[in-house]
């Protein structure tokens, strides 16, 4: 069992969606890839990237579709 991706996107969406999964008591891994942090002179807009676990998928999947109606 691995990590599936659920959402891709901008960072604010992300974290919307992160705070209603872990209302359903859903862990989620967040993956940003912002290189501000070592090199700050570089700004760039990659979107951010949300995973859970293969297992939860079955009770995430409604909490997802309904945040993707709602937006």
């Amino acid at each position: 069992m691995g990590l599936i991706k659920i959402f891709s996107g901008e960072e604010i969406l992300a974290f919307a969606l992160k705070e209603k999964l872990e209302e359903a008591n859903i862990n989620v891994v967040i993956r940003d890839n912002n290189q501000a942090n070592v090199l700050p002179s570089i700004q760039t807009n990659k979107p951010v990237e949300l995973f859970i676990q293969e297992i939860d998928y079955g009770k995430a999947n409604p909490v997802i579709e309904e945040f993707r109606l709602s937006i």
